[in-house]
Order: structure tokens, then C-alpha cells, then sequence
């Protein structure tokens, strides 16, 4: 922070040599950044090129690195471009600190945060704010410990534990399930860390940028990034793809920027090679999406309408949501082989066997059958107790495959379906740069003692998994 303070005002004056500190500030940060999430990596990569002996460093990786990092560089840049200057720095190390969203983003800029401090009203306590804040929190912690982590143990099965690679295919069905939950996992998780951050920053009076919108609603992968990590999407667009060139220098260097872009973008998740490949193919799956937008312009395609409107908006969904999936496996998997494994697991090199559902299914259905003649020989009971015995004992039945499909199936009804939490609140709008749609206005949070006690319900829920459960990190904490 010192370092770069100094650097920041130095670059803010008159001189030059502005770009030449300019540059010299930004590889200081990405050499530190470098050194300390991939020197592992690259040693272990010259050992298997050259079949070298180095020994690995095994360097700890300090909390929050990267999000701390790329808050500076910002900093740094936007202090080139006239756009930040801070002059005190007691004001620049709250800026970079702000515990909210220093672990896993939001990733920041000065002129955003800065003058929101400065605002002597938030230091008055205001029930509003604090009531929606704690609110959203309340939310962001249920879709983390009752949502994302009641779906971890489903992807272990298939895809080992974090660390663990794995030597044999899974089954068709296996390997879907696994993959989807994993999806939904992911979604939660970021989604909820996301409502955690603004909901604290608002307990402060203080908005942070939108980071998450509701991202598998898209209908193609451009529109994908615009919702998924937005701040870091923005961050990889200013300061990288604007750098290499953006499209300034024609259709070729633009798909190649788009590329390099998305590549680099893998490349900061993590040192491996999963990585890599992930972000190559986010980098593709932009190429073609642009590609094919230039297509129906040159040959006057336009959009549907009409009734035939509606089936090809989910048509969309459903190819980026399948696209998105697929890449996702190498994000997870802990080597290529074992992604390699799984994919070929989802498009049926291990046969296409679906027996399973249907065996699983009947073995639920006599169960149930079971628990009805049990309950209805309770003659002595009353029928509200013969109910009761009969909707308890149901939760004791064990539905196999056919339960995982049906919580997937609920999951995903929430994610396309339901109203994300800036829908919900937009009229109090908690956090930056959220612009409401026509469609969000039939969503609407009311502050009243009913919702309050649907949400001391939702907050109790997820204590109480919180309290009883094996703690979990959030996933974007490894990043």
C-alpha cells in the first residue's frame, strides 16, 4: 500500500515519465502477484519439460492477493488517466482493506469508494440500510451454507476431493449429475458471497459495485460475461483488451485480443493447466459468438419475433447454459486427464446407461407405499396425527438418483425462474451500477413485519446449517 500510494500520487503530477512509473508500478504488482501464485508452477512445469529435480517452493499464498492486486493496478492506472487522485493516505489504505470485499471482490476503483467515505451521512446509523443489508446477508448466507454446500458431497463422488485427481471414467448418469451440481454449486456459492458483501457494505452505508446477475439467464456467452464477475469482466476489458488494442486494428487482432483476453483471465484463477484451457475456451466460445453476430449482420439475419420468439430465447439459454457446463469441468477437475475422463463420461464413451432413474424410482415408490399403510394403521391417532406420522416418515425415504434429479430440477427453476436479489431490492438500490430492466419492476422487497419474519426464518435455516455443518470455504476464496 505504502508502494503504491507513492506511486499513485507520483503519476498523478505533471511529468515525463508518468507512463514510464506508470509501467514500472503495474510489473511490481504482477511480479509479486506472479511470484506468489504461480513460481510452484512454473517449477513443476520445467520439471516435467526438461524431467529437471527442482524442488517446489510451496509458497502460501497471502489472503486475498489477487483481489488486493487489481484494486491497485487500478488505482495506478486510473491515476494516469486523471481519473483518481487521494492525497490522504489513511483514506487510500481504508480504500484498499475494506474488509466487505477484499477476500473475493467486487473488484473496486478509487472514484467509486472514495467519495461514498467522505460522505459524512453514513456515519449516521440508518434503519433503512441496515435493515436491507442484514437482510440480503441473511440471503447470501442461506444459498451458501444451505444451497451451494448441501450440493458439494454430490460432485466429490465423481470428481475426487480438491487435490485429487481421479483414473477411471464415471458413469454416463454419474458424470451429469456431478457436472451440473458442480455447476449449481458454483453459481450459489459466488452468488451468495456476492449478496454477503453488499449486504455488510450496506450495514455501513456503503454500496459496492454489482458483481453478480443472475449469469445462466443468458442467452449467449457475451452476455454471459456481462453478468458473471462483472467487475472483473470490466477490469480484463479496460486495462487488458483495451491495452492489446481492443478492435481498433480490424476483425483478426480483435478476435485474437478477445482470445488472449479470456486466456489470461483463465491463467489469473490459478496455476494450472485446467485453467488455461478453461479460459481458452471462454476466449473461443467469444470468438464465435462475435463471429456470428457479423454473420447475421452481412447477410441481414435478423432477430425472431413473434411467437416464435419465446422457444428460440430458451433455445439460447439452454446452448450457453450446456456450453458454459462443459467448460466448467476443467475448472473443477483437478487434472486434464481426469476432465478428459468426465467429458467423455457426458457424451457417452461409457455407454448411456439411465436403468438407474427407473429402479431408483420404483424402490422410492414402494417406500412410500410402506409409510402409508403405516401411518394409516395408527387407528388410534387422529387424522392431523396420521398426517404428520406420514410427512415425517417420507423424509426417511431414500430416492437415489431420482431425489438428486428432482433437487437439480428445483435448483434450476430458482436460477431461471425466480428474481435475483437486485430484482428484489432494486427500489433501494444496494449496490453500483445496477440499472433495472421493464421486467424487474413486477419484483418488489417491502420492508413489514411479514417479510421480517420470512427472513428470520431464511437467517435461522441457515444458522443452523452454519452452526451444525463442517465449515466450507467459498470457492472464489482460492482465487
Amino acid at each position: 500500500m505504502v508502494f503504491n500510494y507513492s506511486l499513485g500520487r507520483a503519476i498523478s503530477l505533471p511529468s515525463r515519465r508518468r507512463k514510464l512509473a506508470l509501467t514500472f508500478g503495474v510489473v511490481c504488482n504482477l511480479l509479486l502477484l506472479g511470484y506468489y501464485k504461480y513460481f510452484d508452477f512454473f517449477i513443476s512445469t520445467i520439471n516435467i519439460a526438461f524431467s529437471a529435480d527442482f524442488n517446489l517452493q510451496h509458497i502460501v499464498l497471502p489472503l486475498a492477493i489477487s483481489f488486493f492486486t487489481f484494486t491497485q493496478i487500478a488505482f495506478l492506472v486510473d491515476s494516469y488517466r486523471d481519473q483518481a487522485r487521494e492525497y490522504n493516505f489513511l483514506h487510500y489504505c481504508l480504500f484498499v482493506t475494506f474488509f466487505t470485499h477484499l477476500i473475493a471482490g467486487p473488484i473496486v476503483h478509487h472514484k467509486q469508494f472514495l467519495p461514498q467515505f467522505l460522505n459524512r451521512g453514513i456515519l449516521k446509523f440508518n434503519v433503512e440500510n441496515f435493515a436491507v443489508g442484514i437482510t440480503i446477508f441473511g440471503i447470501g448466507l442461506f444459498k451458501k451454507v444451505v444451497l451451494a454446500d448441501s450440493l458439494a458431497p454430490g460432485v466429490t463422488e465423481v470428481y475426487g476431493a480438491p487435490g485429487t485427481a481421479i483414473s477411471v471414467a464415471p458413469l454416463f448418469l454419474d458424470s451429469w449429475m456431478a457436472t451440473l451440481s458442480y455447476t449449481l454449486q458454483l453459481y450459489f456459492d459466488f452468488s451468495g458471497y456476492s449478496d454477503m458483501a453488499i449486504g455488510l457494505s450496506l450495514l455501513f452505508g456503503i454500496r459496492l459495485p454489482i458483481n453478480f446477475n443472475s449469469p445462466y439467464k443468458s442467452t449467449n456467452i457475451i452476455e454471459f460475461w456481462r453478468r458473471w464477475h462483472i467487475t472483473l469482466s470490466h477490469f480484463l476489458r479496460d486495462y487488458l483488451y483495451f491495452s492489446l488494442g481492443g478492435n481498433r486494428k480490424g476483425k483478426g487482432r480483435r478476435y485474437l485480443n478477445l482470445w488472449l483476453t479470456m486466456l489470461l483471465g483463465g491463467i489469473w484463477h490459478g496455476a494450472s493447466l485446467n485453467f488455461i484451457i478453461w479460459g481458452a475456451l471462454h476466449g473461443a466460445y467469444l470468438v464465435v459468438n462475435h463471429a456470428w453476430h457479423s454473420l447475421r449482420k452481412l447477410i441481414g439475419l435478423t432477430g425472431t419475433s413473434g411467437i416464435a420468439k419465446i422457444p428460440a430465447r430458451v433455445l439460447s439459454i439452454a446452448i450457453t447454459f450446456v456450453v458454459t457446463m462443459f467448460a466448467w469441468v476443467f475448472f473443477r477437475a483437478e487434472d486434464v486427464h481426469s476432465a478428459n475422463l468426465i467429458i467423455g463420461s457426458m457424451v457417452g464413451n461409457a455407454g448411456w446407461d439411465m436403468s438407474r432413474v427407473s429402479t431408483d424410482f420404483m424402490s422410492g415408490i414402494t417406500q412410500l407405499q410402506l409409510v402409508y399403510q403405516q401411518a394409516s394403521a395408527l387407528v388410534d391417532v387422529s387424522g392431523l396425527g396420521r398426517a404428520t406420522v406420514f410427512f415425517i416418515n417420507t423424509m426417511t425415504i431414500e430416492w437415489g438418483s431420482v431425489g438428486r434429479v428432482m433437487l437439480l430440477a428445483v435448483l434450476l427453476a430458482i436460477v431461471w425462474l425466480a428474481p435475483n436479489t437486485q430484482q428484489l431490492f432494486r427500489k433501494f438500490q444496494p449496490a453500483l451500477e445496477y440499472t433495472p430492466k421493464e421486467d424487474d419492476k413486477s419484483w418488489s422487497f417491502i420492508l413489514s413485519w411479514r417479510t421480517g419474519l420470512i427472513v428470520g426464518l431464511v437467517f435461522a435455516v441457515a444458522l443452523s446449517q452454519f452452526f451444525s455443518a463442517t465449515p466450507s470455504q467459498f470457492m472464489y476464496f482460492n482465487f
